[in-house]
């Protein structure tokens, strides 16, 4: 039961930072897109681990110190939009997987396809 309300409150957290970013004015943070893939709340809601991703590899690492350096902002957002006991510490962390799925999707796709001749008959 305890699992679907944090499941839940990941989701929401997860909603309102892809809310709040956009009004970052860092410019580290403006000039790059950012996609939050996933939020991982612990059980009892002190520390939030954020994971994002940027669509410019050569930008992550700016736009994760702006990230962090805007974190306080960021929680203080988050904790004026969700009615809970504690704002959670947003722990930022970069995910990679949507540039680990792009790779392999290029290295499928550079695969050559053999056909035999007895398949086609």
């Amino acid at each position: 039961m305890a699992s679907n309300r944090i499941g839940r409150i990941n989701e929401e957290i997860q909603k309102e930072l892809s809310s709040a970013i956009r009004n970052l004015k860092d410019p580290r943070v403006q000039n790059t897109m950012i996609s939050i893939t996933h939020v991982e709340a612990t059980p009892d809601l002190r520390y939030a681990k954020v994971y994002v991703s940027f669509l410019e590899e050569q930008k992550a690492a700016d736009a994760m110190k702006g990230l962090k350096s805007a974190g306080g902002y960021l929680r203080r957002e988050l904790g004026s939009a969700l009615n809970l006991r504690y704002t959670p510490e947003l722990v930022w962390a970069l995910d990679d997987s949507i540039t680990y799925g792009a790779k392999m999707l290029k290295l499928i796709n550079s695969l050559e396809v053999q056909k035999d001749d007895d398949d086609q008959a």
